[in-house]
């Protein structure tokens, strides 16, 4: 970590209060232009990660050229990602017709005379039998409401054409990825030359603190998240909860951003309705089963992962955590949220040494 020693002038507080203007309208500008930035920013972090695997086949196992490295590299990421899907895919089609005969089975078993009282029911029946369908088509307010509806029908017709979009983002961060990675260590090496070198020892140990607390942040986190998917899985199992793998995965998954597993608690109520509707089942009895598993899963979280893997990497509070995961999701998005912590610890610690001069 770096340390500051110059003591405080007029010059030196109008130099920090325009830098931090230049920050705003950098965050301003990006925040602007994220739609074009983001495939950039997923390539780059996908880079950043692949490239010591690449190293390690260009320098290590001595292969002739980088792009032979990179291939090679691309070719085993990619591939163990579709070995597990393809590993995944039988247990993901049988649990997937298991769901589509309970919704089946608990639609048909819905007794609609619980939901709504039987002179309801009666009343709506009459009142659509009278409706005569001509007249309602000539009402002029009917016509003003299609023409209304049609904007909405047709931005379900481009739906199509947002997979389209979407498959040429990906195209686009693919391609970002193999040159990132092609040339990845001369962009690295041609970062101090364009920094002035009034400041290039300050910037470059700002650059080497984000580096750190990014490397030792992503490593313990994404394993974090590896287990609990792994730990939510064969808890979902035991207790038989419906699309048992897929969910665990996503939940898993969720855990890469602190607390945002609380967004399974709604499919899971979905899941836990279903399951509670086959023969000899209840839903008490299934919502006891999945809230164990879940209790289960954060006790070993936060008592035994967290503190062992994750140790004091970020050291905030909860409160802090999501507090700063609301100011980064909204100035950055998705991205945002998952740099949140590590970016956070280091303008905190920053602030401590340099503001308040307590060198921990």
């Amino acid at each position: 970590m770096i340390e500051f020693k110059t003591p405080y002038t007029f010059d030196k507080v109008v130099r920090m209060f325009i830098g931090l203007t230049i920050i705003v309208l950098i965050f301003l500008l990006f925040k602007k232009l994220s739609p074009v930035l983001t495939p950039f920013f997923i390539g780059w972090l996908i880079a950043y990660l692949l490239n010591p695997i690449v190293n390690f086949f260009q320098f290590k196992l001595k292969f002739k050229s980088r792009i032979l490295s990179i291939i090679t590299t691309l070719i085993l990421f990619f591939g163990s990602i579709t070995g597990i899907i393809l590993l995944l895919i039988p247990q993901i089609i049988r649990e997937t017709n298991k769901f589509s005969v309970l919704i089946r089975d608990f639609t048909q078993n819905i007794n609609y005379d619980t939901i709504l009282p039987v002179s309801w029911q009666t009343a709506l029946i009459n009142y659509f039998e009278k409706i005569e369908l001509i007249d309602l088509i000539k009402d002029p307010n009917i016509m003003s409401l299609v023409q209304k509806a049609t904007p909405h029908l047709w931005s379900i017709l481009n739906g199509s054409i947002s997979f389209i979009v979407g498959l040429m983002i990906v195209i686009v961060v693919i391609l970002y990825l193999i040159f990132i990675l092609k040339d990845y260590e001369k962009m690295n090496a041609s970062i101090p030359e364009i920094i002035p070198p009034k400041y290039r020892n300050l910037i470059m140990g700002i650059f080497d603190d984000i580096k750190s607390g990014m490397n030792s942040y992503f490593r313990g986190q994404s394993l974090i998240a590896l287990i609990v998917a792994i730990l939510f899985t064969i808890g979902f199992l035991i207790v038989g909860l419906p699309m048992a793998i897929v969910f665990g995965i996503f939940v898993g998954i969720l855990n890469l951003v602190p607390y945002l597993q609380a967004v399974s608690i709604v499919p899971a109520a979905f899941l836990i309705i279903i399951k509670a509707s086959e023969p000899g089942q209840t839903f008490v009895g299934v919502l006891i089963g999945v809230l164990i598993v879940y209790i289960a899963v954060q006790l070993i979280q936060d008592l035994i992962l967290v503190p062992k893997i994750m140790g004091k990497v970020t050291g905030l509070k909860p409160a802090i955590i999501l507090l700063s995961l609301s100011i980064w999701g909204a100035l950055m998005g998705i991205i945002g949220l998952i740099i949140a912590l590590p970016l956070t610890t280091l303008v905190i610690s920053y602030y401590r040494r340099w503001v308040l001069e307590k060198h921990d």
